[in-house]
């Protein structure tokens, strides 16, 4: 051992004999002990180590002893300790012999120098010895596997091009422009009100991207405080401050390299933070915070907003190379009064979820709300619409509801004014003559056509959506398509819908 000449002489003695004592309590106490000297050569081994000799493939000790211990010993890491001073305290070592936990101490001389290497055998058999404590880290071990899936399912994509619900000329265009954006891999800037289904198209353009297999990651701006935003971005080194995790933290471009980063709520970014960004942006790589070493990252960005950063521009309050920056691909996403057209179906598909998250049975609204609805200006567009129908499915105790109960839920919404329902042109109700009276299945079928014709055109010609609010199968209305085609084989019902 090191002599430490700062002690006095009595507390030398003291420490020469606590390393003595542990020694022998070593010696006696553990299932075996060897020892190595500075060329790695096996010097010594005590009496409970001889008992794994014949294991090892050895009769006698002096077969053992005397020899380089990496050729009797399988899987020993005595060279290594050797080599770096540094102690091996708790190891497995699985060889011949069994599986042992074992510690591997380096010797020293006076001048500090190593000469040798103390192997301890502290168990044998830990699959028994040991079985608490390997059972808890196979408990941790699937506890931090089941984390690992929850995570990855969150930052998988939630929607598709087929979740954004309408065929008015507006959603199409709007789609057309997303599956565009999906292509290429330039930022992608989504600018509407909110409510109007702006992260549902940022899940959709990376699920349509070459990056869909990747990770789709999302910061709000609106929800992270501004002191927390820079560690939300770019990660945590460890023990970068007072508090902080030990073993740093990962920042939302580290989790999201590979695939696509969603900055929600764009315009209430900081100005500090947006310096920041657009040199992460610009030179593709990120230096956690409490860190001087940079970080390389591959990240597409698709960033929304429901303020107008143009004015932000103008009024100082957002960066003007970080606008031109993001604003490569800008997509507008209407709001929900300028594709009224999309609103039955709107209406149909928020109904149908309403009822699968388990909210009752799914409505069935009569023509005079659904014409109340389309009617209103949904200053919260489809979120707001959505919180209308999942107020009547818990409210009423029918499915059939009524343009009285949608008015109630309106007024308790705070809404200043409710706008009327358009009212349908209605012919004036007339006799017919005698000479018009027809056979009564011609008359049902002119019937049929109109109100099929009626419900495509509500529904844009959307089949599915048609037979449902026609409370027919899909099949049916096929069949009943087919049976009104003209000579030409054209459907009538179909011309007078497209």
């Amino acid at each position: 051992m090191i002599r430490d000449d700062r002690l006095p002489r009595d507390a030398q003695s003291i420490l020469e004999l606590a390393a003595r004592s542990m020694f022998d309590l070593f010696a006696h106490a553990s299932e075996g002990m060897l020892l190595v000297d500075r060329k790695a050569r096996v010097v010594w081994i005590n009496d409970q180590y001889r008992r794994f000799l014949p294991a090892l493939g050895f009769e006698r000790e002096e077969d053992f002893v005397g020899h380089p211990v990496s050729s009797v010993v399988q899987n020993t890491q005595m060279h290594q300790v050797l080599a770096t001073g540094k102690p091996i305290l708790i190891d497995l070592l699985t060889n011949k012999a069994g599986t042992f936990v074992v510690s591997r101490i380096p010797l020293r001389d006076d001048a500090g120098e190593v000469i040798g290497v103390l192997g301890i055998v502290l168990f044998d058999h830990p699959e028994t010895t040991l079985q608490p404590l390997i059972a808890k880290f196979a408990r941790l071990e699937q506890d931090l596997n089941d984390a690992r899936r929850e995570l990855a399912s969150q930052r998988r994509t939630k929607y598709t091009f087929a979740s954004f619900v309408g065929t008015s000329p507006g959603a199409l265009e709007v789609k057309r422009q997303a599956r565009r954006a999906a292509s290429s891999s330039s930022p992608v800037l989504l600018l509407g009100e909110t409510g109007t289904g702006k992260e549902l198209l940022a899940h959709a353009i990376h699920a349509a991207s070459p990056r869909a297999g990747r990770p789709f990651v999302s910061v709000n701006m609106a929800a992270v405080p501004d002191t927390l935003l820079e560690a939300e971005f770019f990660g945590v080194a460890p023990g970068a401050y007072t508090g902080a995790d030990k073993k740093g933290r990962d920042g939302k471009f580290k989790l999201a390299d590979g695939g696509t980063l969603f900055l929600d709520e764009l315009g209430d970014m900081p100005m500090s933070v947006q310096v920041k960004l657009l040199r992460a942006l610009q030179e593709g790589e990120i230096e956690p915070l409490g860190s001087n070493r940079l970080l390389r990252f591959d990240v597409r960005v698709v960033a929304a907003t429901s303020r107008d950063l143009a004015q932000l521009v103008r009024d100082g309050l957002f960066r003007e190379d970080l606008y031109y920056r993001l604003n490569v691909l800008p997509v507008r996403v209407p709001p929900l009064r300028e594709r009224r057209d999309d609103i039955p179906l709107l209406i149909e598909t928020l109904c149908e979820d309403i009822a699968a998250r388990g909210a009752g049975q799914q409505l069935e609204l009569q023509d005079g709300a659904r014409a109340l609805l389309a009617a209103q200006p949904w200053r919260g567009n489809i979120r707001e619409l959505r919180n209308v129908l999942e107020q009547l499915a818990l409210r009423s105790d029918s499915p059939q509801i009524s343009a009285q109960q949608v008015e109630a839920v309106l007024l308790g919404s705070g809404l200043d004014r409710i706008e009327p329902a358009a009212a349908a042109a209605q012919p004036a109700p007339a006799s017919a003559p005698e000479t018009d009276l027809r056979p009564l299945p011609e008359q049902v079928a002119e019937l049929e056509q109109r109100a099929i014709a009626a419900a495509l055109q509500r529904c844009g010609g959307n089949r599915a959506a048609a037979a449902r609010l026609l409370g027919i199968s899909r099949a049916s209305l096929y069949d009943k398509l087919a049976a009104t085609s003209g000579p030409s084989g054209v459907s009538e019902i179909q011309t007078i819908v497209h």
